[in-house]
């Protein structure tokens, strides 16, 4: 699996042992920083990792920011994107299960690096349910953002 990564000076702490985690889960993982705890502005960040999803250079990704809710607020902001704040499991497997959420967003101030290990763990073995009534709303989701763009709601 390809995941775009990417953290604001915030998340720096946390973003090296998610960058490990995802490497032992196999993962290819493009890092699209911050490099230091210099501060930067989360939408920049945001922004690029999400352009690697629509794009189909990643086929998801991860953002570390203080609370996770900044990245979270940016990333849904872009159309096709799906991103959701989880510092536990069952909301990670279950968001991909369920919503086919493509951005994970988790709070380095929140959780340490064990509970971060297994929430990117839950978020990369889960996969979108083939069941109907999840495809159908997923498909209402898109529906919104086409809707949203044209200035109807």
């Amino acid at each position: 699996m390809r995941i775009a990564l990417g953290n604001d000076h915030a998340g720096f702490g946390l973003k090296p042992h998610v960058r490990d985690t995802l490497t032992a889960l196999g993962a290819e993982v493009t890092d699209h920083g911050t490099h230091s705890a210099e501060p930067v502005d989360f939408p920049d960040i945001a922004a690029a990792v999400c352009q690697d999803v629509l794009a189909g250079r990643a086929d998801r990704a991860v953002l570390v920011c203080g609370t996770g809710v900044g990245a979270s607020i940016a990333a849904n902001k872009i159309p096709g994107i799906r991103a959701m704040v989880c510092n536990e499991t069952y909301s990670a497997r279950q968001g991909v299960e369920h919503d086919d959420v493509n951005v994970l967003c988790l709070g380095g101030w929140l959780i340490g690096p064990v509970i971060a290990e297994q929430v990117v763990r839950a978020f990369l073995e889960a996969e979108f349910s083939t069941d109907e009534d999840f495809r159908r709303r997923v498909a209402k989701l898109r529906d919104l953002e086409l809707r949203a763009g044209e200035g109807r709601s």
